[in-house]
């Protein structure tokens, strides 16, 4: 490695390199060569040929983005390399699919080659680090050249007496009250400014309005189906506030920023299920529903604040991968049926209470905004328009299909059809909570939990338990599935601070008669793909494959998210023209965008391809193709049962049953060899799959 750094050293490479051929980077390269007196003018054309002669005879590509030519002459004086990052990928032929943007020129005297072999190696693994691939795609210069390398060689020689096992990632038990607390604050708190630091760039603004969107919908329906369901008690007005104001406190005091907190569905059965339960003619105690809310809420949040003091969240460790895909399947399937569910409603009872127009502009608005969406989060990929430009339609490729659409909707040419928009709540005398007392008023925003008889300070333990588990479940595995191997994360989780956090937010919501905010799956997994720089591959079979290289973890994204759905309060009246149905588009399109890289719709797949043209993952090379149906069939079982239950009267017991996909995997090994579980349900890719073409 040391004879890398000495060529970067020495200026030896070429940055952004504009080559449509190996031809003309041979030709760029030993150009740079002869003018820096490295190479003599007269042996310019016989290094190229050489390099070229080499090329002709197989390939140099050799994957994650990486060639290699080589060419050893007696006229070059001595060992060296020459790198160059080239403007655009080229597609060379290379065994993962992923087309080649850095060239790594290896050139030497006659027998040079041997002494080249350990820095292949070395350069091999070098590039398999992720951070430093994505680290010297941006360097503009040397010294961040030689930055990158010296840091990507000091993380490998770190790793090297010992891989570091899952277990201590965030899941280490201490054996200590706060332990667990402390040990996140420590590994998160040296990254705080860099968080900031980070967040200043375009991809933050992309990712700001995609998300303000994707987070403004579901808090203003959840709070108009929540008004539905408590009577008026809670609404739109209270979850806007939660959102805005947990949103900002977990942005700027989170150990893991990305996490986006928001209503979910299963809260919002347990809140409904809560006020019903009051309204029990045996009970009518109805009148008392915020103090009872207070007291189920402070007595949830120190429930979990003693969980996280005690290091609960190891719990996560028999979490696996079955469990989280699974959970993150039924997420990302409540999102599609949702939006399908409120599209095939507008084709209801036409002639009484839509028109034709409506219900037709409605689903083409809708799969409009999907489409454009999704069309424009694949130009990254396309061979038209500059890098730069492709970039940037891809990251805006959201917040475009909104704008387009909502123009579209609005236009001359559509006004005389009606739509559905958001339906913002009115705001006469300002911000006031929904509720309205018997003279007239609005109810004061701070409950008092005391005014409710001492009975009910008790009792409300026990619906508090079952929150405190919904809460707990749903908390971590969304942090599981945010923390992933796959996102390739660097700065660490913090699953017993951010459920501590979660706990306090809970009891302050609870005092002010705000509804519960937990972590929200989908919005949370695109929060995460919003900030991805991602590579594709396109295999020999013509599939297609992506994966992530870069994550730009930051805190300025969450908190500009939550600043504009708090400002919104304000600006709430203008965002009426925004119809529901390019919502619906946008709910289709991060339902579908979050099943990416979910193996378990990839193995659901299986069950309709062609076996010989399986793809070559890890799994299907080691497990035989009954069991991996088998495995598969298990986990579409769980799945059912549990869609079955949360559309239940059974709903408030929803994460009882999440909780018990863990016993069914400890399960498993009954009927399925050890082995073949390792290789289905292994949390990261196992590393032969990753450099199995070295």
């Amino acid at each position: 490695m040391k004879n890398l750094e000495r060529s970067l050293a020495q200026g030896r490479f070429l940055l952004n390199l504009k080559a449509q051929n190996l031809h003309e980077v041979f030709e760029a390269a030993v150009d740079h060569l002869v003018a820096h007196g490295h190479l003599a003018p007269e042996h310019r054309l016989k290094v190229i040929q050489a390099l070229e002669d080499r090329e002709a005879k197989a390939p140099t590509a050799i994957g994650h983005s990486m060639a290699v030519p080589h060419a050893y002459l007696d006229e070059v004086p001595e060992s060296m390399v020459f790198f160059v990052r080239l403007r655009h990928s080229l597609p060379l032929g290379a065994p993962d699919g992923f087309p080649t943007k850095f060239i790594f020129i290896l050139l030497g005297p006659e027998g040079a080659a041997a002494d080249h072999l350990d820095l292949l190696a070395q350069l091999v693994r070098l590039m398999s680090d992720d951070l430093f691939r994505y680290e010297v795609t941006v360097a503009p210069n040397r010294d961040e050249l030689l930055g990158a390398l010296r840091r990507a060689m000091q993380r490998i020689e770190e790793a090297k007496p010992e891989k570091p096992k899952p277990s201590d990632d965030g899941l280490r038990y201490t054996g200590r009250w706060f332990g667990g607390i402390v040990e996140d604050f420590r590994r998160r708190w040296p990254h705080y400014v860099a968080d900031f630091r980070d967040g200043l760039h375009p991809k933050s603004i992309s990712s700001t309005l995609f998300l303000f969107f994707a987070c403004l919908a579901p808090a203003i329906t959840f709070g108009g189906l929540m008004a539905t369901m408590t009577g008026n008690t809670i609404g739109a007005v209270e979850m806007l506030v939660a959102s805005a104001v947990c949103g900002v406190a977990y942005a700027l005091f989170s150990g893991q920023p990305l996490i986006i907190l928001g209503g979910t569905g299963p809260l919002l059965i347990f809140t409904a299920l809560l006020y019903q339960l009051l309204g029990h003619p045996q009970v009518q105690l109805q009148h008392y529903f915020l103090e009872t809310l207070a007291w189920v809420g402070l007595w949830c949040m120190v429930i979990l604040l003693v969980i996280a003091a005690a290091d609960g969240s190891c719990l996560m460790r028999y979490f696996t991968r079955f469990t989280d895909e699974t959970f993150a399947a039924l997420i990302s399937i409540i999102f599609i049926y949702e939006a399908v569910r409120k599209l095939l409603f507008q084709f209801q009872d036409l002639e009484e209470k839509k028109h034709h127009d409506t219900a037709l502009l409605t689903l083409l608005l809708a799969l409009g905004t999907l489409y454009v969406a999704t069309g424009l989060s694949r130009v990254r990929r396309s061979r038209y328009l500059l890098p730069s430009v492709r970039e940037f339609l891809a990251d805006f490729g959201p917040t475009i299909a909104m704008a387009a659409m909502t123009l579209l909707a609005i236009s001359p040419w559509l006004r005389d059809v009606s739509l559905d928009v958001l339906p913002i709540p009115e705001f006469e005398g300002g911000i006031t909570p929904t509720k309205v007392l018997e003279n007239g008023q609005p109810r004061p925003w701070l409950v008092n939990p005391f005014r409710a008889p001492v009975w009910i300070w008790i009792v409300s333990f026990f619906p508090a338990l079952l929150l405190a588990v919904l809460v707990f479940v749903d908390q971590n595995i969304t942090a599981r599935l945010i923390n992933s191997p796959q996102h390739k994360l660097t700065k660490g989780p913090a699953y017993h601070w951010d459920l501590a956090l979660v706990a306090v937010l809970i009891g302050i919501c609870s005092l002010f008669g705000l509804p519960w905010l937990v972590a929200a799956t989908v919005r949370s997994l695109n929060h995460v793909r919003s900030l991805a720089t991602v590579e594709e591959a396109v295999l020999p079979s013509g599939e297609k494959r992506e994966r992530i290289v870069h994550v730009r973890e930051n805190r300025i994204t969450p908190l500009a998210i939550h600043l504009l759905i708090g400002g919104s309060l304000l600006l709430l009246p203008l965002l009426k023209v925004v119809p529901m149905a390019v919502l619906y588009g946008l709910f289709l399109y991060m339902g579908i965008v979050s099943m990416a890289g979910n193996q378990f719709f990839e193995r659901l797949q299986l069950w309709l391809t062609d076996p010989s043209l399986y793809p070559s993952t890890h799994y299907i090379r080691r497990v035989p193709q009954r069991v991996i149906h088998a495995f598969t069939a298990v986990q579409l079982g769980c799945l059912a049962v549990l869609w079955a239950v949360k559309a239940s009267v059974l709903g408030i017991l929803f994460p009882l049953f999440i909780a018990l996909l863990v016993p069914v995997r400890l399960l498993l090994p009954r009927w399925f060899r050890e082995d073949h579980l390792e290789a289905l349900d292994a949390d990261e890719v196992p590393e032969e799959e990753e450099e199995h073409w070295v």
